[in-house]
């Protein structure tokens, strides 16, 4: 067998060994085939890494650099991506099991997180705000908070990354990445691909490790202005007590179980490729998987027809295949996980329809898991509760739009959410009523870096895209000017 490859982590520009001199193994899901070694980060690479941003922070080559010259700056990391999107996406595939198509698609979109926000960064700015004496000026500005720690996941390391480096810089922040222990060698590369485009050693830094390890170190770092995670709700809970400690903030997408609800009057076929879509595709490793399907009764023996038949025809292998529509799940523990939750949902009483067995994927070997289908089930089961992050989908049938919204919202997480209808006013109704931070209507999964995403409840707090996360990685200030030439009067009675 060949010698794995070494990665090492990226601090200050460079490839930095890690202090303690140990490595871990990452494979490849599809096989169990081992891809290459990692450095095993802890608080001294954190504190390295906190240190050589700190110190970019405040060189004058990134702290005085115009808002325009950011742009550029970013603006040329986006199409740096685009020249390595066929590099990048076959790296995630490898790593995190995803399909090759998919990566491919998401390659294809990626460079646009990098550009929109290159065209926002000399469009961040204050107002003047009037006082009631004109001798006086009082305006605001929006200041780079500092250092910002971005803890990433493993389903979608890339995409995910991009959505905190991309505002972080636009901003003028320096970044510290911790991805997940699973998925290390994409944001690696996407920090060397940063120091290619222009941007001074330190600005991106990259920690790889375990949470406990090296997240942990990060969180709790004295030099942080800021910590943006994507995770799940237990993890996020306790990051955000320990921002809210130090009185730093904090941005959280979190979990979600998200129910995609089809009404009698929908395109049901074009309902049962998007029910499809919102748990199968990425083999239903996604925050925002429609993980639950509401349907109403009228149509629900035929809507399950169809998504049966779906289901029970995916191609499961390897996700290098063109020709494949379900790799694996990510890791060994992951797919033990999946099936716990299917062998406790039969436990509960529901019954499988389809699916609900482990496979090597055709002689791979790797984590495969068949899409399933629960039936008999009702709210109160933790199969429908809790989130599963594996393709088990969930069916719930109702009868009116009241029972729809109440069983849609009768959950602790509020991240997203689909309706299927061709009645507007109903769109409009449900998008209203629906306690989800994105409501798509007659589709599912689309996203955009100009849209912005927000989880209520436990699915998270802060905002993700848009021109409003730019207001998560600055802070406010106000000024105020005294333009005339005599002193105050009386400092004991100055007002505006």
């Amino acid at each position: 067998m060949p010698e794995l490859t070494t990665l090492q982590h990226f601090i200050g520009g460079k490839p930095t060994a890690p202090a303690s001199g140990e490595y871990f193994e990452s494979s490849n899901p599809a096989t169990r085939r081992p891809l290459y070694r990692a450095a095993r980060g802890d608080a001294t690479d954190i504190d390295r890494a906190v240190t050589a941003a700190t110190a970019a922070f405040e060189d004058p080559r990134w702290r005085d650099l115009s808002q325009t010259r950011r742009g550029h700056l970013l603006r040329r990391l986006g199409d740096l991506i685009a020249e390595h999107a066929e590099e990048l996406a076959r790296t995630e595939t490898l790593d995190n099991g995803k399909l090759l198509r998919e990566m491919r698609g998401q390659l294809a979109t990626l460079p646009e997180y990098y550009h929109y926000y290159a065209g926002l960064a000399d469009k961040i700015h204050g107002d003047v705000i009037p006082t009631s004496d004109r001798r006086v000026l009082n305006y605001t500005a929006r200041e780079p908070l500092g250092v910002v720690g971005a803890i990433t996941p493993w389903n979608s390391p890339l995409t995910l990354t991009s959505s905190k480096l991309a505002p972080a810089l636009c901003a003028g922040n320096t970044v510290v990445v911790k991805p997940s222990e699973h998925t290390s060698a994409s944001v690696l590369r996407l920090a060397e691909l940063a120091l290619e485009a222009g941007f001074p050693p330190g600005a991106v830094n990259v920690v790889t490790g375990f949470g406990a390890e090296a997240g942990q170190p990060l969180v709790d770092h004295p030099g942080l202005a800021k910590i943006s995670f994507t995770g799940s709700t237990a993890t996020g809970s306790r990051i955000a007590s320990a921002a809210a400690g130090r009185f730093i903030g904090s941005t959280l997408e979190l979990g979600g179980k998200s129910p995609n609800i089809v009404f009698e009057d929908a395109d049901i076929p074009n309902a049962a490729m998007g029910v499809v879509a919102g748990i199968f595709a990425a083999a239903g490793q996604t925050c925002i998987a429609g993980s639950r399907v509401l349907v109403h009764r009228s149509v629900h023996d035929e809507l399950l027809e169809r998504v049966t038949a779906r289901a029970r025809a995916i191609r499961i292998g390897d996700p290098l295949e063109e020709t494949t529509e379900l790799g694996p799940l990510a890791f060994a523990d992951q797919r033990d996980k999946v099936a716990g939750y299917v062998d406790l949902g039969r436990e509960e009483g529901a019954r499988v329809l389809t699916g609900g067995r482990a496979t090597d994927g055709g002689g791979l070997g790797g984590w495969f898991y068949e899409p399933t289908i629960l039936v008999d089930v009702d709210n109160s089961m933790r199969v429908v509760r809790e989130e599963i992050f594996g393709p088990v989908l969930a069916v719930l049938p109702f009868d009116t739009e009241e029972e729809a919204v109440r069983i849609a919202n009768d959950t602790e997480y509020g991240l997203a959410a689909g309706v299927w209808t061709t009645s507007l006013s109903r769109a409009h109704r449900m998008a209203d009523r629906l306690e989800a931070g994105t409501v798509w209507v007659n589709t599912y999964r689309a996203m955009s870096p100009m849209s912005p995403r927000q989880g209520f409840k436990t699915s998270g707090v802060g905002v993700e895209h848009g021109t409003e996360t730019i207001k998560e990685y600055t802070r406010l200030k106000s000024v105020w000017i005294n333009t005339g030439e005599e002193p105050v009067a009386d400092p004991f009675t100055m007002r505006s």
